[in-house]
């Protein structure tokens, strides 16, 4: 799923990174060099910390860790560290002035009869796989992750070793159509993945959009700042529903910087040509 790989390198740069790892005692590492799954014509290498199965990470590590940058795979962390290109840029959602659109107070009441129940992640039942494994097989049959297997779902969604809630979203009839998985931060909620019924039928329901929203509203309830959606990369455009929720936070030269609305990929393109002040010491 992500380039793991026996070969590889001890990151030994002194970086903020690797000092909050060093102060967590975690190990960063560097993965070899790989095809871009997402600009395949460039080279991808990941800064990385793996975890022993079964271990537990604090808390407040684990948000520093996504302070930083970093994202979660299972017992994996990881960060792209591409020489040649900065565009994976971490994203949050700053949810104390997020006001839905039009457009998502719509999807809101499409799916006013949903039911939302919480689940530890480890309580995962044989109802959650077959979900995943039916969306796995429509929406990303030409993706590294299919076939679905559960041995993947379980290694990728189950085994964590942080706070992670299987958010259930069901049907008056107790249908489950979809769920958010979600990590508990110190300060926000990190959506880790999230699968739905691919049923055409629900189409107009736009479950994807739903589930963030969703997990923006649990972020308000339970009064932390943010909701971290991952990377998002400005030229690639099935991720520019990232920034459509705005205020956002985008991780660029080590600083996360506020957009009140949605900014152009030109826009972000020209921040990252430019390059960070520097001081000597």
């Amino acid at each position: 799923m992500h380039p793991y790989a026996d070969d590889v390198t001890h990151d030994t740069h002194d970086t903020p990174t690797s000092n909050a790892a060093s102060q967590a005692h975690l190990v960063v590492n560097l993965s070899p060099p790989s095809l871009c799954s997402y600009l395949p014509d460039r080279a991808s290498q990941l800064h990385f910390i793996l975890l022993d199965s079964g271990e537990i990470i604090d808390p407040e590590r684990y948000t520093k860790l996504c302070q930083q940058g970093f994202r979660r795979s299972g017992q994996a962390f990881y960060r792209p560290n591409c020489p040649h290109c900065q565009q994976c840029i971490s994203s949050r959602v700053v949810v104390n002035e997020f006001e839905p659109s039009r457009r998502y107070r719509k999807i809101l009441n499409r799916n006013a009869q949903v039911s939302l129940q919480l689940r530890p992640a480890a309580s995962a039942t044989h109802e959650h796989y077959a979900l995943y494994q039916k969306y796995i097989s429509a929406r990303h049959a030409d993706g590294d992750m299919y076939p679905p297997s559960l041995h993947t779902f379980e290694q990728f969604l189950v085994a964590s070793p942080a706070d992670t809630l299987f958010l259930e979203f069901r049907e008056p009839n107790n249908k489950l159509i979809a769920v958010a998985v979600t990590d508990r931060l110190s300060d926000g909620l990190s959506a880790i993945y999230t699968f739905f019924d691919p049923d055409p039928s629900y189409n107009s329901r736009s479950l994807g959009v739903y589930c963030i929203l969703q997990q923006i509203k649990m972020t308000q309830r339970l009064g932390l700042a943010y909701a971290y959606l991952g990377f998002w990369i400005p030229t690639v455009q099935k991720m520019r529903y990232k920034t459509n929720y705005a205020p956002i936070e985008l991780l660029i030269h080590g600083h996360w910087q506020y957009f009140e609305s949605a900014p152009t990929p030109e826009q972000v393109l020209e921040l990252l040509a430019t390059q960070p002040l520097t001081f000597n010491n």
